[in-house]
């Protein structure tokens, strides 16, 4: 698989990484580098006697490096797929020497396991009965849970900042036990309120009553709408087979990337990516998971059109989606974005989204004007009937959204909900782009 600058960019974990890439990603570094169909090799001279041992799988785009950085992937494989990108002409094809034909063959055998794993037939009674030793499991757990939540209702919330970190810990690793990881996330999330910032107890009782919401609800999910109950049991940590959700039905479109973020936890890389289909006027989150020094299989450049079918989770709210099949993506140059007009008008459509589902997280919205303002020493975003809306504290870019706006109103993605959004991407200068 060939890989252009900007797909190899948009692998590196963070801005540090691009930045040290693109300082390896000259001959001198290199002790040697080569590549065949299967792999590209290097050992880069580092700042001790032995050169660091970098691999590349082309065909799954995977790495590996001896270097100590925990970072997937790290500088050394960036800077030798960057070489690569750039001067092909350095490399030659050559056998791989034992080093990294043993790490091709062992990811290999994984692979052989996986398809066999995957071809031997399932035992549906055994099946059945893992599924309800576990639903028996989130429900103990569930069950805990609520006293847990009652007790803090009943106290008082004013004493929480005084908890220690066990706290929110311990319940969040009961959650674990009873395999309901969602909950678990929501509990870490109650332990990572701000409670000396003014103001927290309005956000730290919205999160609460959510996992309540969930938590509650569980207990009469047989009354409940059947797509609903699919929110539910996700919210929970309940998964679903993708590859029997590729066999429906699908949505066509043309599809513009708005944006992306990546998260790490532990070894597991989360990327989120955002998109808005042009002919259905509707919004998808594209989840990608990967492990290790495992690349995405599809990687997704904001301020560029993807033509695709994509398959949506069963929901009160369909918004989670996978591509099921695509065409290649070219950039998005129209400076024409449909969408709001007005904080009002995504006021009524945040109120008719919470009546179908109250426990969503944040989903971008286009907004056709907006300015960024200064209030009260706060940054806020003034639409063009002169409405506003406060920024969210943590987004860092105002200098740039400045900087772009120059005083004047931009066609413009946000993401949030309520009354916290945080600016995504722009049309400026009549292309897409991401702040």
């Amino acid at each position: 698989m060939e890989l252009t600058e900007d797909q190899i960019f948009a692998l590196a974990p963070d801005e540090a990484s691009k930045k040290a890439g693109r300082d390896l990603a000259v001959p001198s570094k290199w002790v040697s580098k080569a590549f065949n169909d299967t792999a590209l090799w290097g050992e880069c001279q580092g700042s001790g006697s032995k050169p660091y041992q970098t691999q590349v799988d082309l065909g799954e785009i995977a790495f590996k490096c001896s270097c100590p950085s925990r970072k997937f992937p790290c500088k050394h494989g960036l800077g030798l797929l960057l070489l690569r990108a750039r001067q092909p002409g350095l490399f030659t094809d050559s056998a791989m020497p034992p080093w990294v034909s043993d790490w091709i063959s062992k990811r290999s055998e994984k692979e052989v396991k996986k398809v066999e794993k995957a071809e031997k037939p399932v035992d549906e009674n055994a099946q059945a009965k893992r599924q309800q030793a576990r639903e028996q499991k989130v429900g103990a757990g569930i069950a805990e849970l609520l006293v847990w939540i009652k007790d803090i209702v009943r106290n008082g919330i004013l004493t929480l900042p005084e908890k220690g970190a066990p706290y929110w810990d311990n319940m969040a690793r009961r959650m674990v036990d009873a395999q309901a990881t969602g909950l678990a996330a929501m509990v870490r999330n109650l332990g990572a309120t701000n409670f000396w910032n003014e103001g927290w107890q309005s956000s730290f009782m919205d999160n609460l009553l959510q996992l309540y919401l969930v938590a509650g609800a569980y207990q009469h999910l047989e009354s409940i709408n059947p797509l609903l109950q699919q929110d539910i049991r996700s919210a929970i940590g309940f998964s679903l087979n993708q590859d029997e959700l590729k066999q429906q039905d699908g949505v066509n479109d043309t599809w513009l990337v708005l944006g992306k973020e990546s998260r790490q936890e532990q070894q597991l890389t989360i990327e989120q990516n955002w998109l808005y289909g042009i002919k259905t006027n509707s919004y998808a989150l594209i989840l990608q998971f990967t492990v290790g020094g495992q690349v995405n299989h599809l990687v997704l450049t904001p301020g560029t059109y993807l033509h695709a079918e994509l398959s949506f989770f069963p929901s009160a709210l369909p918004y989670r989606a996978i591509i099921k099949d695509h065409s290649m993506a070219h950039p998005a140059l129209s400076g024409d974005s449909p969408g709001f007009n007005n904080w009002q008008e995504v006021a009524l459509h945040e109120a008719q989204l919470n009546s179908r589902l109250p426990f969503r997280n944040e989903m971008p919205f286009i907004m056709a004007s907006l300015k960024p303002v200064q209030y009260q020493k706060q940054w806020w975003l003034q639409d063009q009937d002169g409405y506003l809306c406060k920024i969210a504290t943590d987004f860092k870019q105002i200098w740039k959204l400045m900087a772009m706006s120059g005083g004047e109103p931009l066609s413009m993605t946000v993401i949030g909900k309520e009354n916290n959004y945080r600016p995504l991407g722009v049309w400026y200068q009549s292309t897409y782009t991401t702040i």
